[in-house]
């Protein structure tokens, strides 16, 4: 469809090497956050993490690559190679990162041939250099003929910032440039562009999260195969999507993300930093997408993952993928719908779309939704327009009386956005039963415009009235009843 939005002024600086050299390490250090999964086993990254990283004021994009490794190019490490060769297209620079505790081995010279071949100018990082077992792997990486290594411990944070001196005469002109255009005052009239939407994929292993992203992008930019649980850490990519509808361009983030699968299934270490990657991407979205496999229909698991979206207030939609191949399509497509409505009752009328990111079937549509979704997920509803539906609601439905003593519901606030907050103020809200609240909520879903994205609503009661003359006269106590 379109390819990857890259900010043509800002420069790419690309890490490369080996497996267990230190590449995701010293990518978590540049960028400040430990965004890509660290584990003491070799093959950990496999798809292309890109960061925004800063050395002494020089900022630049970071890309983390696979491990370079010496396979075939059908298997799954020849396929991460190809990938970590293709980030090279476009780079400004790269870092070449060697072990300095181990020495050079002969995959480090392959991949420095293979980058003398290449027209990217070279940083070459002796990595694990704390101490004296890294001094001979310093010394040794001058055959490799990219010049003086700059010797790091990426892990502690050591010579970092000796990496200006060898970014700054590649990348610092550009940095430059980037940095005042990024700085630069609106015009008089001009309003700040709105940020990209935040939109991530979600599902279970193998229902075809990276393949509907490569097929949105229109290049293989994730890794993608018949192996379960290729995708590890979550990969954040920016692109432009050309809405047809409206005949503009339309910034996204698309976030994939690692298969989760049941808990009592994920037994390793790796498998559990990433669910929790996950877990944390699903936080970061504005919108998420539950990808549900057309040949194994709605599962449990799949209702867990949904539930997790929403109890983070996530705006949610469901789409079915492999389309292309469904079978008994309307059947299952109904019955997909009536669970979901039984089986998330906490939101109803969440958007189900048939995909295919085979063949790219309902991919705009989905992508129109989301953005439809998320302006729902950030509306706010004028105190008045607010105010009139809380006082028909009641006078459609007064609030029971237990033990003879009526429940005083004052009125309503919204206290927030993204996902819409609502605060209501009363009397003797303890009592208010469960089903009441239940009929607010679903009040403001389908009569105010929230009817897909999770509410949060807060009862507030008033204080007691002999606190008065205690500073708390005609307020509303903190204490908080909510659903």
């Amino acid at each position: 469809m379109n390819s990857p939005k890259n900010n043509p002024a800002k420069p790419t600086v690309i890490i490369i090497g080996r497996p267990n050299v230190g590449k995701s390490t010293l990518f978590n250090r540049l960028v400040g956050k430990k965004l890509a999964l660290v584990d003491d086993q070799p093959g950990v990254t496999r798809d292309r993490r890109l960061g925004d990283a800063e050395i002494a004021g020089l900022q630049f994009t970071v890309v983390d690559t696979a491990g370079w490794e010496d396979e075939d190019e059908l298997t799954l490490p020849g396929r991460m190679r190809k990938q970590t060769e293709a980030s090279l297209e476009g780079a400004d620079a790269a870092m070449f990162v060697v072990d300095a505790r181990a020495g050079l081995t002969p995959l480090d010279n392959e991949i420095a041939r293979y980058l003398r071949e290449h027209d990217v100018p070279i940083v070459l990082v002796a990595n694990k250099a704390e101490g004296k077992s890294g001094e001979s792997g310093v010394l040794e990486a001058y055959s490799l003929g990219f010049g003086e290594p700059v010797a790091v411990s990426a892990e502690h944070g050591e010579g970092i910032a000796d990496l200006f001196g060898g970014l700054w005469p590649i990348i610092g002109e550009q940095a430059d440039a980037a940095e005042a255009a990024a700085n630069a005052p609106l015009e008089e009239g001009e309003e700040a562009p709105l940020g990209p939407l935040k939109l991530a994929i979600v599902g279970r292993p193998n229902a075809g999260k990276s393949t509907l992203i490569n097929r949105l992008l229109g290049e293989d930019r994730l890794l993608t195969g018949p192996e379960a649980g290729i995708t590890r850490d979550s990969i954040a990519i920016d692109w432009e999507w050309e809405d047809k509808r409206s005949g503009t361009t339309r910034e996204i983030r698309l976030i994939d993300t690692a298969g989760m699968r049941k808990k009592r299934n994920v037994t390793e270490k790796l498998e559990k930093l990433s669910v929790a990657d996950a877990r944390r991407a699903v936080d970061f979205a504005e919108v998420v997408v539950l990808l549900l496999d057309a040949t194994q229909g709605l599962e449990h698991q799949d209702l867990k993952i949904a539930a997790l979206a929403l109890e983070e207030g996530r705006a949610l939609m469901v789409a079915i993928n492999k389309w292309d191949i469904a079978e008994d399509a309307s059947s299952l497509f109904n019955g997909i719908k009536a669970a979901l409505y039984d089986g998330l009752a906490q939101v109803r009328g969440l958007p189900v779309f048939s995909v295919s990111a085979k063949t790219g079937k309902g991919l705009d549509t989905m992508l129109g939704a989301a953005f439809t979704l998320r302006d729902s997920w950030s509306k706010r509803v004028p105190t008045a327009a607010l105010n009139r539906w809380f006082d028909d609601a009641l006078a459609a439905n007064p609030p029971p009386a237990p033990g003879g003593r009526r429940i005083k519901l004052r009125y309503i606030t919204q206290a927030g956005t993204r996902p819409p907050r609502f605060v209501i103020f009363g009397s003797r809200l303890d009592d208010l039963p469960k089903s009441y609240e239940r009929y607010l909520i679903n009040g403001i879903r389908s009569k105010l415009g929230f009817d897909a994205v999770p509410v949060r609503v807060t009862l507030k009661s008033a204080k007691n009235p002999y606190n008065a003359n205690r500073g708390g006269g005609g307020n509303y106590s903190s204490g908080t009843k909510k659903s």
